[in-house]
């Protein structure tokens, strides 16, 4: 239990025991979420504002401040002052520290860890790449947000099935065959790989808007996939083999793992039944030919499910996807991690599945992201203005390189630690603000080691590992933890002491983001101390404490940085 959590706890006790008949007194939860740290350390650590308990307790907030003041007693707390409707708390600086030090270290790389989620699953829905184009920028926010995710799940107890849905079904195949068979052949494509392929389908847009009898070609040749055609099933076989095999190179380098790759083909066998029981339940209207769910009593447009000429579309090869994985995992939760301009298609599914009398549908989350764009620049594939992520991770090793053959010529494995500080750079610009948040990718800020960014959190680690290296030269003595009193250590503990809350927290809200402040602020606060305090000192008592601290900060960036999918260097 971190400090604020523990002084929540024992507020609501005092309350409830200082005014036992009161009703409608917050309970320790509320009181945790309305504690907050005062901005000058000398209004104390932590402050509680009574104003919410006037009502209950017919009292001016001044009075119910000092009246719990006077009744405080526990050992970590030094003193308690009332302040103008504040209840200020000022902690045993001496016993925090051990506290904190103690847990943190006794847990190594599993602090924070948690059995909460034992026993339940949660399936991750995310990248979902689409075949016969190369993973660009654009899948870069789907396929972190979800990979941390799932990290964090996994370390909080829960069984994880990440899934890369395919985006392997639609006429866009059709236009692709369509284009390979007028304009391509197996050496170019062999050759070229899904660059070629990306050629082939710009190539077929630009003729089409000259030629519209293009876009029925394509058609056919969906219909012919559709249909199981050989020839027609062969090539597609082929452009699907082409690309797993061009994405692999960019999960290799991200670290990126899933359980599953079945995307939208894997269901066409499986709708069937999920229309039957639409209709069965009397749930599917025939609008202008199509079949579709009414949602108007929802304040939603009709749910498609299918077009007029009997063909599929998202929602039902969506329906059969969640319905499956219900079936085969029985998940307690199953997020779908994509773009928020996709908002409205989940409220239309989820909806659906409820109306089908599916409860736990309700588990059904769409964890939506903003776009992101490069240097002020929109993505786009069908125009040809795109980035490829593999091409900006590379860029980002080699920029690393030519930053630490600058600074740092002599460093060993200077290869390897580029690749893990320019891959880290990506992957921290894409997630350090709310998801929700657009994004604009920039070189200057994802590659400065000065700012809030993953080359300067990186830097913290590898200047904890540094100083551990060199005290391990020295026989220390047992640690004073008196040394670790003054405001700088103490601001570091107590973010130390959060990070578990931080952790669950990032998983009840879905939001990464709240490990990546997190580590930049523990890292921020371990600089102040390193640079007010020095750390090898003649004391060596007091060296072994801050050296203790630093360990501690050591083992929770390195940690917070693993579950945001973020490698830690030890030298840099």
């Amino acid at each position: 239990m971190d400090m604020m959590t523990r002084i929540a706890a024992l507020t609501a006790d005092c309350l409830a025991s200082t005014w036992p008949d009161a009703e409608g007194l917050p309970a320790a939860e509320e009181i945790r979420g309305l504690l907050a740290v005062p901005p000058d350390p000398n209004m104390g650590d932590y402050a509680f504002p009574v104003f919410r308990l006037a009502k209950a307790l017919r009292m001016a907030p001044p009075k119910i401040a000092q009246t719990l003041a006077d009744a405080w007693k526990d050992e970590n707390i030094a003193r308690v002052e009332a302040v103008n409707g504040y209840l200020n708390f000022f902690l045993n600086r001496l016993n925090f520290a051990r506290e904190t030090l103690n847990t943190v270290l006794l847990a190594g790389d599993q602090y924070g860890a948690s059995d909460i989620g034992a026993g339940k699953t949660v399936c991750l829905d995310y990248s979902s790449i689409n075949i016969a184009k190369r993973f660009s920028v654009g899948h870069l926010s789907t396929t972190m947000l979800g990979h941390s995710l799932k990290r964090i799940y996994d370390f909080l107890g829960y069984t994880t099935v990440g899934i890369n849905h395919l985006g392997d079904w639609g006429t866009q195949f059709g236009k692709m065959l369509c284009a390979y068979k007028m304009w391509g052949n197996e050496a170019d494509v062999e050759k070229g790989g899904v660059n070629e392929l990306l050629r082939l389908y710009v190539k077929f847009h630009e003729e089409a808007e000259k030629d519209p009898s293009l876009d029925d070609q394509g058609r056919a040749w969906f219909k012919k996939i559709e249909d199981n055609d050989e020839e027609a099933m062969r090539l597609f076989s082929w452009f699907k083999e082409l690309t797993l095999r061009d994405t692999a190179k960019v999960y290799d380098l991200l670290g990126v793992t899933f359980d599953s790759y079945a995307g939208e083909s894997f269901y066409i066998d499986k709708m069937a039944p999920v229309i039957d029981d639409l209709r069965a339940k009397g749930l599917l209207t025939i609008s202008e030919g199509a079949s579709v769910v009414d949602l108007s009593e929802d304040d939603m447009p009709p749910c498609l499910i299918l077009r007029s000429d009997g063909a599929s579309l998202y929602h039902t090869r969506d329906l059969a996807a969640a319905i499956y994985r219900q079936n085969t995992y029985h998940f307690d939760k199953c997020l779908y991690v994509v773009a928020y301009q996709q908002d409205l298609h989940f409220r239309q599914l989820f909806r659906v599945l409820e109306k089908m009398g599916y409860e736990w549908a309700k588990n059904c989350v769409h964890v939506s992201f903003g776009m992101i764009s490069f240097e002020g620049q929109a993505l786009s594939t069908r125009k040809g203005n795109i980035i490829y992520l593999e091409d900006l991770l590379e860029q980002a090793i080699q920029k690393s390189l030519a930053i630490i053959e600058e600074k740092s010529p002599n460093l060993p494995n200077k290869e390897e630690v580029a690749r893990q500080v320019g891959i880290g750079a990506v992957v921290y610009a894409d997630l350090s603000n709310n998801r929700i948040k657009d994004i604009d990718f920039s070189w200057d800020r994802a590659l400065n080691f000065d700012g809030e960014t993953g080359p300067y959190v990186q830097y913290t680690h590898a200047r904890c590992c540094s100083v551990l290296r060199k005290a391990a030269e020295l026989s220390l003595p047992e640690a004073d933890l008196s040394a670790l009193e003054d405001d700088e250590a103490q601001a570091l503990l107590r973010l130390l002491s959060r990070f578990p809350d931080v952790i669950r927290e990032a998983a009840d809200r879905y939001e990464p983001s709240m490990i990546t402040r997190a580590v930049t602020d523990i890292a921020q606060a371990y600089n102040k101390f390193y640079y007010e305090h020095r750390i090898l000192g003649d004391d060596l008592a007091a060296t072994a404490a801050r050296v203790a601290l630093t360990r501690a900060t050591r083992n929770v960036i390195k940690r917070g940085l693993w579950l945001v999918g973020i490698e830690a260097p030890e030298r840099m």
